[in-house]
């Protein structure tokens, strides 16, 4: 995947970035970035429609019990 990019390359980029966001806004991206992959991935997937199906379903019946 990164066959043309070292080591050496990589360093650099990281520091880079480390300078544009600063220390307290990596644990943020990285967890931003965490969870668009996993939700990339389950839509891909399809296991996000069967929780929302799941969902759905549980959400009408406690209304229908209130009612």
């Amino acid at each position: 995947m990164f066959k043309g990019i070292g080591t050496t390359e990589l360093i650099i980029i990281l520091v880079i970035v480390f300078l544009l966001f600063g220390a307290s806004r990596l644990p943020q991206i990285g967890s931003s970035m965490g969870q668009a992959l996993r939700g990339f991935k389950s839509a891909v997937t399809g296991e996000d429609d069967k929780k929302v199906k799941k969902t759905t379903t549980r959400t009408a019946r406690k209304k229908e019990e209130k009612t």
